[in-house]
């Protein structure tokens, strides 16, 4: 026991003089907090009414240090701590949903499009009250994403407040090995071009370049359409490369923070796509990744934003590896456009607004069908959103030079 509490007091210790150095009196605070914190240790072990492991208490002290946080900053067991390794792999057994802790209610940040989520009708901005049964207050993220993943082929149950709905309704979901091809694409006839990211993992930017360049090998391309909705994020190293894609220079995307290491800026380096106009899809289930690409091409003035009002996931978390293989996800920084604009709580207002059509009060039953049968009935021409994007374009470019095009060259310019 002795042994864990010098290792915790090692631990918070080196985390209060590194962050504190230069302010001697705070850093002998935390150690008269830690003297309290070892006072209420020996309690708990002495009169407990139950006699309980140093391992659980030392883990409890440090969860609920980081609960005192922010939603996102959490401790990983080192069952946990394994998780995060098939998160962006493209292959997990799970539902099909990113999820985030708002308003203090687990929420969704968007159904990733082709799963058992998103066939199920799970929408953004839904909350999770229970999974199968048990209520899903005071869970961490961690803890949440650990009960929705299972087996293939096993059932889980969520039980959902919707706005809009009058009560709290169940959804049963069989989970699935989720399979994501990020990116998918569409010829819209005339020269025009419609390209879907479902979320950023590796290799995004690859099958996106690889999309592209086989529109250019047909006929030069008139305008794209860069379909962001329910896109909950991924990768931040390929929300980089998915916008150099179309910048020839610029800020893309900087992040602030308390240490120096948090600072960072990324900029476009590479010869972009630059020689036909842009709309960028985006709604409230566009978050984090897609956020960045999507404001980083409209602040440089390359593409305008077409949809709703963005989810508004912003931040940088950072994951610490501890010495038993348990870890900590620490937020470290936030995210800032480079109109010096911070995503986190405000999400982005698109140039052009076009809002979904209402919630049903009822969510609709549907029969699950494969994926490989709904990627056949794609049809993008058939959205109401798309449609009128793909207006936009045509309409720019029966008059010329389009405004967009012009506002590019002159960005470039500079």
């Amino acid at each position: 026991m002795k042994k864990w509490i010098m290792a915790l007091i090692a631990f918070i210790g080196g985390l209060g003089v590194g962050l504190l150095k230069d302010t001697m009196c705070s850093s002998q605070n935390i150690y008269s907090q830690l003297a309290l914190f070892s006072e209420a240790l020996k309690l708990v072990k002495d009169n407990y009414v139950k006699e309980v492991e140093d391992k659980d208490i030392i883990y409890g002290a440090i969860k609920g240090m980081t609960l005192a946080l922010d939603p996102y900053s959490s401790f990983l067991t080192p069952d946990m701590y394994k998780e995060l390794e098939v998160e962006t792999t493209g292959e997990f057994g799970g539902l099909g949903i990113e999820i985030t802790i708002k308003d203090s209610y687990l929420t969704i940040v968007a159904p990733i499009e082709d799963t058992p989520a998103y066939r199920a009708g799970l929408k953004s901005g839904d909350r999770i009250l229970k999974i199968n049964g048990e209520p899903t207050k005071d869970l961490t993220l961690m803890e949440a994403v650990k009960r929705l993943r299972g087996p293939k082929g096993t059932k889980v149950t969520l039980t959902i407040w919707r706005e809009g709905v009058p009560k709290p309704f169940d959804v049963t979901i069989t989970r699935d090995i989720i399979k994501i091809k990020s990116v998918k694409d569409a010829d819209l006839g005339e020269g025009y071009v419609y390209i879907k990211i479902k979320s950023f993992q590796e290799d995004t930017s690859g099958e996106l370049k690889r999309a592209i360049e086989k529109y250019y090998k047909r006929s030069p391309i008139n305008g794209l359409i860069l379909d962001l909705r329910n896109n909950p994020g991924g990768l931040l190293s390929e929300a980089i490369k998915v916008s150099d894609l179309f910048l020839k220079k610029g800020l893309i995307v900087y992040t602030k923070g308390r240490t120096a290491s948090s600072n960072m800026e990324f900029k476009a380096n590479e010869d972009g796509y630059t020689d036909f106009p842009m709309i960028v899809l985006v709604n409230r289930g566009s978050a984090s990744a897609s956020e960045i690409v999507a404001s980083s091409l409209k602040d440089n003035k390359r593409a305008v934003l077409m949809g709703e009002k963005t989810f508004g996931k912003g931040s940088v978390q950072t994951i610490y590896r501890l010495s038993d293989s348990s870890g900590l996800r620490l937020t470290t920084a936030l995210y800032y456009t480079p109109s010096n604009y911070q995503i986190q709580d405000n999400g982005l207002m698109p140039d052009i607004i076009f809002e979904s059509q209402k919630t049903k009060e009822e969510p609709e039953e549907e029969e699950e069908e494969p994926v490989e049968e709904k990627m056949q009935k794609f049809d993008p021409a058939s959205d109401p959103m798309v449609r009128s994007a793909l207006g936009y374009l045509k309409s720019w470019n029966i008059w010329g030079k389009n405004l967009f095009m012009e506002r590019n060259k002159e960005s470039s310019a500079k």
